[in-house]
């Protein structure tokens, strides 16, 4: 780029920054009412959300498509309704397709809330509600910073740009992006996707979800040497799980901001009285696979250590079945000069270097990026996701930093849009 380019960029910028400082007021006042919906996944009846967003949208200008997911599709994958958002603007012949995608369902809120968590409260320069950073604050993030480049009406831009807004990643995004990927209503060339601090991640987890059942014998209590108990069965089974759990620490990762994989058991029940030997007991677990790992072999490795420990038990068999496989997200041809990009435009925003990280939780940006889409994850919040309080009791985003995000993402636009 000419010393006369870089110029023309520079003064580009700041008009739109003008554009979202003027228009910042409004987007906070959108992001209380996006908070202030419940959306809660479960139950996962997201589609009032989905509705009321696709209004605000339409008061700013915007023509919004509204792809309803079959009820049984939703209900396969744990939920209740689904509607997804699409917002198309195309600026010019050629250039590429640039999708941006954020989340509409949240997770429950649960106790220790310091006020409501659906008030949309600001407090200190903070916004706080369930969702208020995952993911509702870049719903309002990429559709103004859209809206600044909408509002140059600069002839020079090519391609198009795309609003993705979905309902849920917390279940998995099966219905969600992966929906929308596989029945072919959109193919961008890039996609950024929403995140919950102002680092650019560009690598994160996969998870994999097992449930185990142990199926015994019951039998009266006063007799248990006629039944095989199950319950008993799933002590040697738990203690074999974390003995395993314990060697994945001498499995280093060498993404940034990833440590190692994990394994939790989340969830036991089991039995059928106080006074009767439990013929059943289910086992939920956890497994975090680090993005050099080869999920399928993860879960090989893990039924061989669940058959391992309970080969000789009498009269016990496991049932293993497959809840989430969710793979990790890593770069794609091409993904690394978008990296590059969103970086530099995020360190030149925000006057101190922005640099990639991995993180050890997973979302739906995996599923772009498992379609072949150079996929970035970037959006308002504020340095970690611990202290945006996400998923935990008074979740909150900066606004400063929202504002910071919707310049970022503005900028990254223009550049993809005037290459």
């Amino acid at each position: 780029m000419n010393t006369q380019d870089k110029t023309s960029a520079k003064a580009t910028k700041a008009t739109m920054s003008a554009f979202i400082d003027a228009h910042f007021d409004e987007q906070v006042g959108v992001l209380a009412r996006l908070v202030q919906c419940p959306s809660d996944n479960p139950p996962g009846d997201c589609t009032p959300h989905a509705l009321l967003a696709a209004g605000l949208l339409a008061d700013m200008g915007f023509v919004v498509e509204r792809h309803e997911v079959p009820a049984e599709l939703a209900r396969r994958h744990g939920m209740t309704s689904v509607t997804n958002l699409i917002v198309r603007e195309r600026f010019g012949d050629g250039g590429p397709v640039v999708a941006m995608n954020a989340h509409g369902d949240v997770v429950p809120p649960g106790e220790g809330w310091s006020g409501s968590p659906y008030s949309g409260e600001i407090r200190d320069g903070w916004m706080y509600g369930r969702g208020a950073a995952v993911s509702k604050s870049d719903f309002t993030t990429y559709a103004y910073a859209l809206r600044a480049l909408k509002a140059l009406a600069a002839p020079q831009l090519r391609g198009s740009v795309e609003l993705h807004f979905t309902y849920d990643e917390e279940t998995g995004g099966m219905t969600g992006p992966h929906w929308i990927l596989s029945q072919q209503l959109s193919r961008p060339d890039f996609v950024l996707s929403a995140a919950f601090s102002h680092h650019v991640v560009s690598a994160h987890n996969g998870c994999l979800h097992l449930e185990v059942t142990l199926r015994g014998l019951s039998a009266h209590a006063a007799r248990p040497d006629t039944g095989h108990d199950a319950i008993e069965a799933a002590v040697p089974l738990l203690t074999a799980l974390y003995r395993y759990r314990d060697t994945l620490a001498s499995r280093p990762s060498s993404t940034p901001g990833i440590s190692h994989p994990t394994m939790v058991v989340g969830l036991i029940k089991g039995g059928i009285n106080t006074n009767v030997v439990p013929d059943a007991v289910t086992l939920r677990l956890d497994r975090r696979i680090v993005p050099e790992e080869n999920p399928e072999q993860v879960e090989a490795e893990l039924h061989g250590v669940i058959a391992d420990a309970v080969r000789g038990l009498p009269g016990i068999r496991a049932e293993v079945t497959q809840i989430l496989l969710a793979r990790p997200f890593k770069p794609v041809a091409g993904a690394a000069a978008f990296t590059e990009l969103v970086c530099r435009e995020a360190s030149a925003v925000m006057g101190k270097a922005v640099t990639t990280i991995g993180v050890p939780l997973y979302t739906d940006a995996r599923l772009y990026s498992e379609a072949g889409i150079p996929t970035v994850m970037y959006g308002a919040g504020p340095a970690t996701l611990l202290e945006a309080n996400g998923h935990r009791a008074d979740e909150r985003v900066p606004l400063a930093e929202l504002k910071q995000a919707t310049q970022v993402v503005a900028n990254v636009l223009l550049e993809l849009l005037t290459r």
